[in-house]
C-alpha cells in the first residue's frame, strides 16, 4: 500500500514515531526522518527554523514531493512552578510552530493524496499538576489539525491523534495500571502506528479535520480513591 510513498516522520528515533517509520519502510516508502538523536536521514533540532528550512529542502531535493508528514516530535515538559519563559516557548516551537512551519514549506510539494498527521495527547483535554509547557503544545496541535484540514481542503487531509499511556520500553503493566484502562492494558506503539497508517490509507479518505483518541477508554473511566487499586496518599 505504501511502496514509493515518501513519508516524513518528526521524533522518528524513538517511541511512536519510530515504530512508524519501521512499518512503513517495511511496507517499501521512503521514510524521511528528523530528530536531535542520531539516525540514517537528518540529526537536528526542529525548534530551529534553519534546521527545518535545510531539513525540507534535503527531501525535496532527495523526493521532489511528500505524500506523509508525521508531526510526531515531543515537546518539553514543565509545570508552573519552575518553567522558565525560554522553556515554554521551547515547547511551542517544538510541538506547534514547527508541525505548522513545516506544512508550509511542503505546501508546494504535496501529492494530491497527501495526508498530515499530528500526534496529539489525551493531555490536549486532560493534565496533571505541573505540565503546562507539554499541555499547551498537545491543545494547540489539536487545534491547529483542524484549522490546517479547513485552510488545505481538497488538497491535504489533516488529521491528529491523541495517545494516552503509550508505554515505549516493552515493560508488562499489571495491578492497577492495567486495570484503571476499560481495555484492560497499557498501550504500545503498535496501537497509534496503526491508526497512522490506516489515517494515511485511501479507507479513511472521508476523514480529516478529525481527533481521534486513543487510550484504552482511560479519559471514559471514573476513578475514585480505592477504585482498582488506586490510592490517593
Amino acid at each position: 500500500m505504501f511502496k514509493d510513498k515518501v513519508v516524513v516522520i518528526t521524533g522518528g528515533a524513538k517511541g511512536i514515531g519510530n515504530a512508524a517509520a519501521s512499518a512503513f519502510a517495511s511496507e517499501g516508502a521512503h521514510v524521511c526522518i528528523i530528530d536531535k538523536l542520531e539516525n540514517e536521514y537528518f540529526v537536528g533540532d526542529i525548534k530551529d527554523k534553519v534546521v527545518l528550512e535545510k531539513f525540507a529542502k534535503k527531501v525535496i531535493d532527495d523526493f521532489g514531493r511528500v505524500d506523509f508528514l508525521i508531526n510526531n516530535a515531543l515537546p518539553p515538559m514543565h509545570g508552573i512552578d519552575d518553567c522558565s519563559y525560554e522553556q515554554f516557548t521551547e515547547a511551542l516551537q517544538v510541538g506547534l510552530t514547527a508541525p505548522f512551519y513545516l506544512t508550509k514549506l511542503f505546501l508546494p510539494y504535496f501529492t494530491e493524496e497527501a495526508v498530515i498527521i499530528n500526534i496529539s495527547s489525551t493531555r490536549d483535554s486532560m493534565s496533571q499538576p505541573q505540565t503546562e509547557s507539554y499541555s499547551a503544545a498537545k491543545g494547540g496541535i489539536s487545534a491547529l489539525t483542524h484549522a490546517l484540514a479547513v485552510s488545505l481542503a481538497g488538497r491535504v487531509r489533516v488529521n491528529s491523534i491523541s495517545p494516552g499511556w503509550i508505554d515505549t520500553t516493552d515493560s508488562e503493566f499489571t495491578g492497577a495500571d492495567a486495570v484503571q484502562h476499560p481495555a484492560q492494558r497499557v498501550g504500545k506503539p503498535d496501537d497509534i502506528v496503526n491508526m497512522i497508517k490506516y489515517l494515511c490509507s485511501e479507507k479513511a479518505g472521508f476523514i480529516t479535520g478529525e481527533n481521534i483518541r486513543i487510550d484504552g477508554g482511560m479519559t471514559r473511566q471514573m476513578i475514585y480513591h480505592g477504585d482498582y487499586g488506586w490510592t490517593k496518599e
